[in-house]
């Protein structure tokens, strides 16, 4: 297979410097057009001059889809009060569209290739529940449902004309995160500087090679502003919230995707990880997701704030409804020669026997290290409470479950945070000047860590460096000495934790990364799997909740604080499995083993 003709896209020429004397706090009202039914379930807007540029990018949006009113949810779009709206993206679709919907990639992928269903039926079904998904939470950016259907059509006539699927993912429709590049496209990034001006001249790697397999790209979805947040809110279109309850954040930075794949908007979608950005999406819309090891997936095309900086790398990766799923996106990155295409990706095919595994090849009894607590913010009842069903369920299954011993969990936040904002927050500040648009909440919330600083210099850089590098070795050692306390001399296989303190939370109250940003430090693949049904806080029985302590710090106790059944009310329950560096295919091996013991558990 010949390899694509891979460029780094530049970034947006930035400005000099400029100085932001004062900030705006107050966060923005969702674009509402009478074609977007943008929900209404978003803190109030605060005009500003910079809003004209915001209109014209959500007029852009909003124009794209007046071409598919008929589409539209009309009269059956709910009132604010309306909590819960995901069931209401099947309003207008038909018995077959709504089984499309119902299915996993896997599943869609062998009906369209025996011609069960054309791709342009499917791509038709997905588009209708995109538009209503927008209209209910917000979450999508570009829209490409004429370009979609067009090859949708070109698929069926191949499949027709030569009775053969042009690759592995034929005819299935899929989304991709708001700064991963498809050509002709504009991508904002979520900053009010960059809308209209960054459209993109050739597709990102992950998405040459997804066109290539044959996957139908229709839509773009919300990423916050700057990328620098764990929510999606932007001062272009909003705020994207929760189908599951619109009072709660979908997670981000790869919100949009949570939100439109939580309402079975799409199948399968492109996220990017850097902190926890898949991961917080994945758990709290419902979900599975996956962060690779750096350098195992193509990473080349990603249009984003602080270029050339390599002292912590994100990854993309693939957000679904099943782990099967997930397993089948990093086989076809495999299959396409992805480091033929990329120079940064390792030549290391994937091996789909193990990742497929369910328990044949591994080791009889499993070593499972379980964290608990990380020793700075302790998990919402809920949270602890699916860890210990899935401590239990394990140990039923014979497996051996060890408690992590929490290493450094502050530490690694402290240097992190240094490392994602080596310039102090430079760039992320003039970007913002460069409009004239304030930063969101959580963007000032998460700059206030560099505030009075100056940039690193080149010698405080490769200190940071060192000291990076020290903590993994450290890790290293800490994970190899489990073997000490295991009755099998072995080593951890895996470690299962919470993948954040809290469930989807209210908008801007995420205060702690440290779950996930760990393993981004240590570079270990993470994948997130829906554990337990949502919480249901009419049901929830407070009085069996442990006493806890006294909160630790700060941020510990504004976590605490935030505890309550009824704000949680209809939030997923998520939990996370981390694996060695570069053992994606026995990680997603070992899920497979966890999650047929928690099912035999409670058939049990």
């Amino acid at each position: 297979m010949t390899a694509l003709d891979i460029v780094i896209t530049s970034s947006t020429t930035k400005p000099a410097a400029l100085t932001v004397e004062s900030v705006h706090r107050l966060p923005m009202l969702s674009c509402v057009t009478p074609t977007t039914g943008a929900p209404l379930n978003t803190p109030p807007l605060s005009p500003s001059p910079w809003r004209d540029i915001a209109a014209r990018k959500c007029e852009d949006r909003a124009s794209r889809l007046r071409e598919y009113s008929e589409w539209s949810l009309g009269a059956a779009l709910p009132s604010s009060s309306q909590k819960n709206v995901a069931p209401l993206v099947h309003t207008h679709l038909t018995q077959r569209e709504r089984s499309f919907l119902a299915l996993d990639v896997t599943s869609l992928v062998g009906r369209l290739a025996t011609g069960e269903c054309t791709s342009v039926e499917v791509t038709v079904a997905f588009c209708k529940a995109a538009y209503a998904a927008q209209e209910l939470t917000n979450c999508l950016t570009e829209i490409m449902f004429t370009q979609a259907l067009v090859r949708a059509r070109e698929l069926d006539n191949h499949l027709a004309k030569t009775g053969e699927v042009v690759g592995p993912l034929h005819g299935v429709p899929f989304s991709i995160k708001d700064h991963v590049l498809i050509k002709g496209e504009d991508t904002a990034t979520g900053y009010i500087a960059w809308a209209g001006q960054s459209v993109a001249d050739r597709d990102a790697c992950v998405v040459q090679i997804l066109r290539a397999a044959g996957a139908v790209i229709y839509v773009k979805t919300a990423n916050p502003q700057s990328l620098l947040c764990l929510e999606t809110s932007n001062n272009i279109y909003g705020y994207t919230t929760n189908p599951f309850n619109r009072d709660l954040s979908p997670g981000g930075s790869s919100g949009g995707e949570g939100a439109l794949i939580a309402c079975r908007g799409s199948l399968m979608g492109i996220g990017t990880d850097i902190g926890g950005s898949i991961r917080y999406a994945a758990a709290w819309s419902g979900l599975y997701g996956f962060k690779p090891s750096v350098a195992r997936m193509p990473h080349t095309g990603l249009f984003g704030s602080h270029d050339g900086m390599d002292n912590i790398v994100g990854v993309v990766g693939p957000m679904a409804h099943s782990a099967r799923d997930l397993e089948l996106f990093c086989r076809v990155m495999s299959q396409y020669e992805s480091w033929a295409l990329e120079h940064q990706v390792l030549n290391i095919p994937w091996n789909q026997s193990v990742a497929q595994s369910r328990g044949e090849g591994l080791p009889k009894r499993l070593v499972i290290g379980i964290l608990r607590d990380d020793g700075v913010v302790a998990p919402h009842p809920p949270i602890a409470a699916q860890l210990q069903k899935t401590r239990a369920a394990l140990l039923a299954a014979g497996h051996e479950v060890i408690d992590w011993v929490p290493m450094e969990h502050q530490e690694a936040w402290d240097l992190i945070v240094k490392l994602y904002l080596l310039d102090g927050g430079k760039e992320y500040r003039e970007t913002l000047a460069e409009s004239g648009e304030p930063a969101m909440p959580l963007v000032e919330w998460m700059l206030a860590h560099a505030a009075g600083r100056a940039p690193y210099t080149v010698d405080q850089t490769w200190v940071l460096n060192v000291a990076r590098e020290q903590f993994r070795a450290r890790g290293l050692r800490h994970w190899n000495a489990s073997a000490a306390r295991s009755e099998q001399g072995r080593a951890f296989d895996a470690v299962l934790c919470p993948v954040a303190p809290t469930l989807a939370p209210p908008h801007d109250t995420t205060r702690w990364w440290g779950y996930t940003s760990y393993w981004n430090l240590l570079d270990l693949p993470a994948v997130v799997f829906p554990s337990g049904k949502s919480l249901d806080a009419t049901a929830w029985d407070s009085s069996r909740e442990a006493v806890l302590p006294a909160a630790r710090n700060p941020v510990e106790e504004f976590v605490r604080n935030q505890w309550n059944p009824k704000t949680y009310h209809g939030a997923p329950v998520a939990l996370q499995l981390v694996g060695r560096r570069l053992h994606e295919e026995k990680v997603l091996a070992i899920l497979n083993v966890v999650e047929d013991a928690v099912a035999r558990f409670e058939n049990a």
